[in-house]
């Protein structure tokens, strides 16, 4: 997996005053079901279900009144992305996270089944073998049940550090300023440069945000290169990359080592390697590697927003939007230290505010827009905008 979480356990101890979530795993094999079972109540959870099929969720679903199901994406009688919409039809809160070996197929499904409603996916390892010795899916999975549950409840998860300490990589964290001090993200003016590349770090929703970005954007990808780093593991990155493309009407594609970085392109960092930004003859070019995971993860955003920063500058432009973790937040400052400019996704349009929220509060963005404004303050600043 491309992905993985920081090595000590989270802490499963709910907001005072709430119980604990409420938790439906529906997977066909029962080795699955009774290892995720023994997950999420040793992390301070409640399983209400453990089903076989996604019929039997649909059924039961009502009755169970789960905060958050794992669902399968293949089982017999009703497979997972035909229970989904079932599923959100009878509790149109509720949080799925799409459970799926990482092949083509269930690659397209996964996304697909984000467009009708998940909230997110884990990619599954490929034998019940692999799913019982693999931490971080059993990481993967326990902190998307916690921040993704704890979000549908409204529940603040407690900040890794104060608004204006130092960043530093903490895992799958969220990042919310206590309550009142939304005032202390302080914003910096942007770069009187026309930018000469824009770069993308997403995670935990940012597939759906990245294909709404770059339905709008086409006119942008036709000026200057666009380099997109997505948490995802193999394949999926490859799916990922046909669907912006289908969203821009412009070409997008995994990047390919030494490849030049040409305008026209959207450049999508492959599953399981960083994507970094080089010089070969004074040219930009792609340089990817399969070093260690950094902020937990490979591919991440900080190497790309990094190296970005050395290669151009000021003329870089980079947009932060929802993940969890502090991945891109270094990477944000060094653009900001360059000349260059950083925008985040605001909190109230996040899946989850960690990755935008630590590059908010570490002061080194120029704007904090909600989703839909982000393509049209990119536009204008294309169009001469400096403010």
């Amino acid at each position: 997996m491309s992905v993985a979480v920081a090595a000590p356990p989270f802490s499963a101890a709910p907001v005072t005053g709430q119980p604990p979530l409420r938790v439906m795993i529906v997977d066909d094999a029962v080795v699955v079901r009774g290892l995720v079972s023994r997950w999420v109540e040793e992390e301070g959870f409640q399983v209400v279900a453990s089903l076989r099929t996604g019929r039997d969720a649909v059924n039961q679903i009502e009755r169970a009144n789960p905060d958050v199901v794992i669902l399968d994406v293949e089982m017999p009688e009703l497979d997972g992305i035909s229970a989904l919409p079932l599923l959100l039809e009878k509790k149109r809160d509720l949080v799925v996270i799409m459970a799926s070996t990482v092949t083509r197929r269930n690659a397209e499904i996964s996304l697909r089944a984000l467009a009708l409603g998940a909230a997110d996916y884990v990619p599954k390892p490929e034998s019940n073998r692999g799913v019982t010795t693999s931490p971080e899916f059993r990481r993967e999975l326990i902190a998307k049940i916690r921040h993704l549950g704890g979000r549908r409840r409204g529940q603040a998860t407690p900040s890794a550090r104060a608004p204006g300490a130092p960043i530093r990589p903490v895992g799958l964290v969220v990042e919310r300023p206590p309550s009142g001090q939304a005032g202390l993200i302080k914003l910096r003016p942007f770069s009187a440069l026309f930018p000469r590349v824009l770069l993308i770090g997403s995670s935990t929703g940012g597939p759906q945000a990245l294909n709404s970005i770059m339905s709008r954007i086409g006119p942008i990808i036709d000026t200057v290169p666009v380099l997109v780093t997505q948490h995802m593991p193999p394949m999926f990155t490859t799916i990922l990359a046909e669907h912006l493309g289908r969203s821009a009407e412009r070409p997008a594609r995994e990047a390919v080592d030494g490849e030049p970085i040409r305008a026209g392109t959207v450049y999508v960092a492959p599953g399981g390697r960083h994507m970094r930004v080089a010089q070969h003859n004074g040219a930009a070019v792609i340089a990817l590697d399969d070093g260690p995971l950094v902020n937990f993860c490979r591919p991440a955003v900080d190497p790309l927003f990094e190296s970005a920063a050395h290669v151009y500058g000021c003329g870089a432009l980079a947009v932060i939007l929802t993940g969890m973790g502090t991945d891109g937040a270094l990477g944000a400052g060094d653009i900001a230290a360059a000349g260059g400019s950083v925008i985040a996704q605001d909190e109230a349009t996040s899946v989850v505010w960690g990755m935008p929220g630590s590059a908010a509060h570490a002061g080194v963005c120029s704007a904090v827009l909600p989703l839909d404004e982000i393509a049209p303050k990119l536009l204008r600043i294309f169009a001469g905008e400096r403010t």
